[in-house]
C-alpha cells in the first residue's frame, strides 16, 4: 500500500506540474481577452481577442524599439530578483524565447543513442556545459509524445549526431509519436 500512494503521488505530481502552469496560462489569457471585450465593444463577439492580439503585437514595437528597450532591460533585472517570481517569469520568459526568441533553442534536432540500438529524436540546447564542469556533455531536450511536457537530458556529445531536417519537422515527429511523416 505504502508503495502504490507513493508511485501515485508521483504520478499525480507529475500531473500537477503539466496541468497547472498549462491552466493557468490558458487562464490569464482568457481573463485578459474577456476583460479586453467588456471593456472595447467592437460590436461582434471576438472583438477582445483582436484588440488583444493588437495591443500585444503594440507592446512588441515598443519594447523593440530604442526608446524603450533600458526600460525593459531594467523592469526584466527587476522581475528577476524577485525570489519566488523569478523562477517562474525566467522559467516561462526563457521557454517562450526557446520557440519564438531571436535565440531560438529548438532550431537544431539531433538524434541520440540512448541505449545500444536504441536512438531519440531530440533538440540540441546548449552546445557547451563548461560552466557546470561537463566538458564533454551537451544538452539535449526529449519533447514527450502527444504532450507539452519534455525532458532535458545531459549526454556525451560522441552519442548526439545532427538530423538533416527542418527543426519543425523533427519536432511534429517526436510530438506526434513517430507517426508522423518525414518530409
Amino acid at each position: 500500500m505504502n508503495k502504490f500512494f507513493r508511485v501515485f503521488l508521483n504520478y499525480f505530481f507529475k500531473g500537477v506540474l503539466v496541468i497547472i502552469p498549462l491552466a493557468f496560462s490558458v487562464y490569464i489569457i482568457y481573463k485578459v481577452i474577456y476583460s479586453v471585450d467588456s471593456i472595447v465593444d467592437l460590436g461582434f463577439p471576438g472583438g477582445g481577442f483582436i484588440v488583444t492580439v493588437l495591443g500585444l503585437a503594440f507592446v512588441g514595437l515598443l519594447v523593440t524599439s530604442f526608446i524603450t528597450e533600458p526600460i525593459y532591460n531594467y523592469l526584466d533585472k527587476l522581475l528577476n530578483r524577485m525570489p519566488i517570481f523569478k523562477l517562474m517569469y525566467s522559467s516561462v520568459r526563457d521557454l517562450l524565447e526557446a520557440f519564438v526568441g531571436e535565440d531560438k533553442k529548438f532550431n537544431e534536432p539531433v538524434l541520440v543513442e540512448i541505449a545500444e540500438g536504441i536512438k531519440q529524436v531530440g533538440f540540441l540546447t546548449q552546445n557547451n556545459l563548461k560552466s557546470m564542469g561537463l566538458e564533454d556533455e551537451v544538452a539535449v531536450y526529449f519533447p514527450f509524445s502527444y504532450s507539452i511536457a519534455g525532458k532535458v537530458c545531459i549526454v556525451s556529445r560522441a552519442k548526439v549526431s545532427p538530423l538533416r531536417m527542418k527543426a519543425a519537422d523533427a519536432m511534429k515527429f517526436a510530438v506526434s509519436g513517430g507517426v508522423s511523416d518525414v518530409e
